[in-house]
């Protein structure tokens, strides 16, 4: 399992998220946080994790909050490329929505079919995207609220739904070869990032993304709250399992104390989503840093679904069935990053806009 402002009719870049295109006012801070996000799952995804020691422990961080970065931000991007339609008059760019939402789901179902070894996300993001057409109009407080309520009832409902059919999900990755009903019924509900749960990540980015970001306030704050969240979430559930013991092995509300990395349970999507906002905050604030010296980082971050795509096809080609020690995890990690980052900054010094970014626009797009 592994763990992404011109106006908003621009043609629009990026992460899967599609934030608008490059230009005067594009938060650089944003691609850099999309940036460490996709190298946190390259980290993941390359393995071996569950390693002893510090090394181990240093190396299996990103695990359960690379990913959840990268869904903040796509909600992030996704309610700054549609930002002009909550504006009088302004219109829904559901057309782009819808293209986005195919081209990632179908895209992503083809992709699990390699031999990465790796659960894409992708398909996800599609899904998300189509679910979040009805809201990007809403008002922010409906759309925070939802995400509030979602953060307890999405693993509330995902126990439940266990319990109730007498089944325990599999976390199967959905794939192009798999029956439409699978597809559907892992992608939702029993997949390694079931909607039922990670809606809650992906809202918060969508409130997110409505707020003045470029405020240093704002930035201070994401970064303050950001870590209270992710020490408190996790230091609670620390302090509930000593009191009541750990949870068992099988599916049942004492899981409800987990903060464990993708147990889908409440107060490892706060520790999460803490870490996120923590990150977007600190980049966002570092914003000249990164255009000065982490200009290879906003690079990779507006190619990253290019980046993303290009890790798990160099996986499959290349690095399977490795690596089998820590170090090898380490060296094939840092050469991999290295190189895509690199291959990154040279192409947005070419052109701005990724190969399969551009696949993004809608056909006959301006």
């Amino acid at each position: 399992m592994t763990d992404s402002p011109a106006s908003a009719g621009d043609a629009p870049e990026g992460a899967p998220s599609g934030e608008p295109s490059p230009g005067p006012g594009r938060l650089t801070g944003l691609d850099a946080a999309r940036a460490v996000a996709i190298l946190g799952m390259i980290a993941v995804n390359v393995g071996p994790r569950g390693e002893a020691g510090l090394a181990g422990l240093l190396y299996d961080l990103p695990v359960g909050r690379a990913s959840i970065l990268f869904v903040v931000l796509a909600g992030v991007g996704m309610s700054l490329l549609t930002r002009s339609a909550r504006e009088p008059g302004g219109r829904l760019p559901w057309r782009t929505v819808l293209w986005r939402s195919a081209l990632l789901l179908f895209g992503g179902l083809a992709l699990q079919e390699l031999g990465h070894e790796v659960s894409v996300i992708l398909a996800v993001y599609g899904v998300l995207f189509l679910l979040s057409l009805p809201l990007l109009r809403a008002p922010t407080r409906l759309v925070a609220s939802l995400a509030g309520v979602m953060v307890v009832a999405g693993p509330v409902a995902w126990i439940g739904i266990q319990l109730a059919t007498g089944t325990r999900f599999e976390f199967a990755d959905p794939g192009l070869a798999d029956d439409p009903p699978q597809v559907v019924l892992r992608i939702l509900v029993s997949g390694p990032y079931p909607v039922l749960v990670w809606c809650a990540p992906f809202l918060l980015g969508l409130v997110l993304g409505r707020a003045p970001l470029s405020e240093r306030w704002l930035q201070r704050r994401l970064v303050l709250w950001g870590l209270v969240a992710t020490v408190g979430a996790y230091a609670l559930s620390q302090v509930v399992i000593l009191l009541a013991g750990q949870p068992g092995d099988g599916i049942g509300w004492d899981r409800l104390r987990s903060a464990v990395g993708h147990s889908q349970m409440p107060l490892w999507l706060i520790s999460s989503v803490g870490s996120a906002l923590a990150a977007i905050g600190g980049f966002l604030w570092a914003g000249r840093l990164v255009e000065r010296r982490l200009g290879v980082l906003a690079s990779a971050g507006r190619l990253s679904l290019t980046v993303y795509v290009a890790h798990l096809i160099i996986l499959a080609a290349l690095v399977r069935p490795g690596p089998h020690t820590l170090a090898e995890g380490y060296l094939t990690t840092v050469l991999l990053s290295a190189a895509l980052l690199a291959l990154a900054h040279l192409w947005v010094r070419w052109r701005p806009v990724g190969p399969l970014e551009q696949l993004l626009r809608l056909p006959g797009a301006r």
